[in-house]
């Protein structure tokens, strides 16, 4: 029976992380933009796995937030803010 904390433990953990698509994603559709242009825009250090992250609704930190904010805006030329791209 031990197991079954771990488990719900787990289950309670990826909830809490995975909060859904955000829209970014449809703002990134909306301008036809790929993963890829908004890694090849950013003016820091910027991974391909930080933007998946941010599409699929991983919690991030405020850090990697205005990474992915900053390089979408540059990439679209946009003013989009973190209330417009991430809904938490």
């Amino acid at each position: 029976m031990p197991n079954c904390g771990k488990i719900n433990h787990e289950m309670n953990d990826s909830l809490d992380r995975n909060l859904g698509e955000q829209p970014l994603t449809s703002i990134m559709e909306a301008l036809a933009l790929k993963p890829h242009d908004i890694v090849a825009a950013s003016v820091v250090q910027m991974t391909h796995k930080m933007v998946a992250r941010a599409m699929k609704g991983r919690r991030l930190t405020a850090n990697v937030k205005c990474k992915v904010r900053d390089a979408l805006n540059l990439a679209g030329g946009t003013s989009y803010s973190m209330a417009d791209l991430f809904n938490y």
